[in-house]
């Protein structure tokens, strides 16, 4: 039986570790309480058995771009490194081309060829790394190069917490920001990742008024989920809810493990856990 996908997922191997390309310190990876056995990186090897045990039959690899490289705190995870894992394992791996609009014409260059060439399905963006809320204009030029290449934009709504402490980060990505987006790329698929917490509601509310709008969960177990955004995705929010971990934040098993103690309607489960990934990300083309 086809597995689940995973549409937040971010490569956490002792090189990406080693090489800074995470961008997670001690002190962050102690708040989320990740074990201290794989605070030093987990082998894709490992991952995939995580997968195998939760039942997820793709992961959606991020290549993050966080903010500006020039200021203090700023990381990024290659294009390439990401397409190497993709192509080593390419029945279980799509990549997600990371945005830095401080990189201009470049930056939307690079996520071309992620696209044609490397074959990424989508892109990433994470606002409160570069300090701008959704909808300020640097991003523009990339929302609209999304929609000539025809993939979605993930993007991580509500509040941040502190990554690193060499560079703490405000909250800038309300999810009432991707209104004016939605208005003028109405045929722009736009996913606010990581709920919304604290405006879970603005989330829902973005996503009932906008058929290109979509938001996903992760980043927070199951069990914690707020009860709104339970009954939004098991009711008439079925169709705009997908399933994702933030990978190394949650475990894939007890993410799984926890949407089954739910107890969702079975069709609204298989939109959440699978259908609408395939669709909104086109993996059945």
């Amino acid at each position: 039986m086809p597995g689940a996908i995973d549409i937040v997922v971010n490569p956490f191997t002792p090189e990406a570790v080693q090489n800074g390309w995470t961008g997670l310190d001690e002190a962050f990876k102690a708040q989320v309480r990740m074990p201290e056995a794989m605070r030093g990186g987990v082998t894709m090897e490992d991952y995939l058995g995580r997968m195998d045990r939760a039942g997820i039959e793709r992961s959606l690899l991020i290549a993050v771009r966080a903010g500006d490289l020039n200021k203090r705190g700023g990381f990024e995870m290659p294009y390439d490194y990401v397409h190497q894992l993709c192509a080593q394992h390419p029945d279980r791996f799509s990549g997600l081309a990371g945005i830095d609009p401080f990189r201009g014409m470049q930056g939307l260059r690079d996520l071309e060829h992620a696209v044609r060439e490397l074959g990424f399905v989508g892109a990433h963006l994470y606002p409160h790394w570069c300090e701008l809320a959704p909808d300020h204009a640097k991003y523009y030029p990339y929302y609209a190069k999304c929609c000539e290449l025809d993939v979605p934009i993930m993007m991580q709504v509500g509040h941040n917490l502190v990554y690193s402490r060499e560079r703490r980060l405000p909250s800038v990505g309300r999810p009432i920001c991707l209104d004016q987006v939605a208005i003028d790329f109405p045929e722009l698929r736009l996913i606010g990742i990581h709920i919304g917490v604290p405006w879970t509601d603005e989330m829902i509310s973005m996503c009932w008024k906008h058929e290109n709008v979509y938001t996903a969960g992760d980043a927070y177990a199951p069990k914690h989920w707020p009860a709104a955004f339970v009954h939004y995705a098991n009711t008439f929010g079925r169709e705009k809810v997908m399933f994702g971990t933030d990978w190394p934040v949650i475990d894939p098993e007890r993410a799984v493990r926890e949407i089954d103690a739910l107890e969702f309607r079975d069709e609204s489960r298989q939109l959440l856990m699978r259908d609408n990934a395939l669709r909104v990300f086109k993996l059945g083309d």
